[in-house]
């Protein structure tokens, strides 16, 4: 059974200069025969040649052929080309002779025996101009996925593979358009911008504490804690870097492992500096000797520890990879990263948001400490604040066809509630209003309740 292409067949005869390669599908005998007149009519063809091979399938398909085009009467048939079994040189090259000296087109062949792949195999090596082709079958195997057949009441179809779209009129197959979260669009050279920024911001409220390390508003904040504070957050303003530009394997693992890592770092230094500020104010309080600085240490690196094992345990066993996704968009490939064991980032998650949760309630319990001194006050505020970021990441992460961007946005916006909401007031006061950077000040003596 010969096959036919109407998509390949009106690629090619696009191109005069151009030999085409093929699909195939399988239409009935008789469809096969309109379709050939149907393209006849529509390029305005008169004049046209038929080559066929040499068996009962060819001469019955060539009165067919002549049958309906004369009954038409809008084009004539130039010569019949007969190619006999056996790759009789002389024969083909007589046939390819014939066709090289007609003007006439040649828009039909019917074959489906190697005969006619040399005849075709000459042809190509003879450059004849002009020559046009619907491919047989064992010409169809030739570009399998660079079209799609498609006729109308065809009785097969071929599927496009999994990386290629049907196009608009469903005749060939087009490559999809290949999406992610890249560093040269607009998007990802705004997140760029904006972590770049954050981190920057980090360094220079260092530089601001650093410098102005011995008096009282940076001594009064545990200076020891603020600084590794300020660079968990630069850790967490860089990890988001890991999340732009084509995912790899290795920016698949590491990504989510250093975000995990940066954030519980980050929560521990505060909760850890929550714990302080009861130890200190909270009447009652555990003694500060129970939990001096080595205890501080401590405690910080206990806590990341836990959430090193998380990420340890979560890549050992089932590794974030690379991943094609190809069901939201017809037409394009969102390029991400599978999380893997959905278990492991939900582990991650819950761990930094039970963090949070316990330095929230630490906080809002010292929220009554003296007026002036705000601590604990921020330390609520940006706990919810953290909170409320990451509560809504959850769905917005699962329904979203760009989960990236969307954790991206997360991280930024967690990273610059904590960074302004704790370190804006102090840099404001060590900076712009140094009269107030005094420990009677700071703990709220000589001053009027208003």
């Amino acid at each position: 059974m010969p096959m036919v292409s109407y998509g390949a067949s009106c690629s090619c005869l696009s191109d005069r200069n151009q030999f085409p390669s093929f699909f195939r599908t399988i239409p009935s005998d008789t469809f096969q025969v309109r379709a050939m007149l149907q393209i006849i009519k529509r390029f305005g063809w008169t004049w046209v040649g038929l080559v066929i091979s040499d068996d009962v399938y060819g001469h019955s398909a060539a009165r067919a052929f002549q049958s309906e085009l004369e009954r038409s009467g809008f084009a004539c048939l130039a010569y019949m080309e007969v190619v006999s079994k056996g790759h009789e040189p002389a024969k083909l090259q007589r046939s390819v002779t014939v066709m090289k000296s007609s003007t006439a087109v040649v828009v039909m062949a019917f074959a489906h025996t190697s005969d006619m792949d040399k005849l075709m195999e000459e042809v190509v090596k003879q450059n004849v101009t002009g020559l046009q082709w619907i491919a047989n079958e064992a010409w169809a195997t030739w570009m399998p996925y660079h079209f799609m057949p498609f006729l109308t009441d065809s009785t097969a179809c071929t599927s496009c593979p999994e990386d290629f779209w049907s196009s608009p009129q469903r005749d060939h197959c087009v490559p999809k358009s290949m999406e992610f979260l890249s560093f040269h669009e607009p998007l990802g050279i705004s997140l760029t911008a904006i972590s770049l920024l954050g981190t920057i911001s980090c360094a220079t409220v260092l530089g601001i504490f650093i410098y102005h390390r011995d008096t009282p508003m940076v001594r009064a904040n545990n200076s020891e804690l603020s600084f590794q504070l300020l660079m968990s957050l630069k850790l967490c303003f860089m990890c988001s870097l890991l999340f732009i530009g084509r995912p790899r394997l290795w920016t698949c693992q590491l990504r989510h492992a250093a975000f995990g890592i940066s954030f519980v770092l980050c929560v521990s230094c505060i909760l850890v500096k929550t714990i302080v500020v009861l130890a200190v104010f909270k009447p009652g309080a555990t003694d500060m000797k129970w939990f001096g600085t080595m205890q501080q240490r401590g405690t910080v690196l206990a806590l990341t520890s836990i959430q090193a094992i998380i990420c340890t345990a979560w890549l050992l066993s089932t590794s974030p990879t690379p991943q094609k996704n190809t069901k939201y968009h017809r037409d394009k490939i969102v390029y991400g990263c599978d999380v893997g064991s959905t278990v492991g980032f939900a582990v991650l998650l819950g761990y930094i948001g039970l963090l949070a949760l316990l330095t929230f309630v630490l906080a809002f319990m010292a929220r009554n400490l003296p007026d002036n001194f705000n601590e604990a006050k921020l330390i609520t505020f940006s706990m919810l604040i953290f909170c409320a970021v990451w509560i809504a990441f959850i769905p917005a992460y699962i329904s979203s066809h760009y989960a990236e961007a969307v954790e991206v946005f997360a991280i930024l916006a967690s990273s610059f509630g904590l960074l302004v909401v704790l370190f804006g007031p102090k840099c404001y006061i060590i900076i712009l209003k140094p009269e107030r950077n005094t420990k009677k000040s700071i703990m709220g003596r000589g001053t009027t309740k208003t």
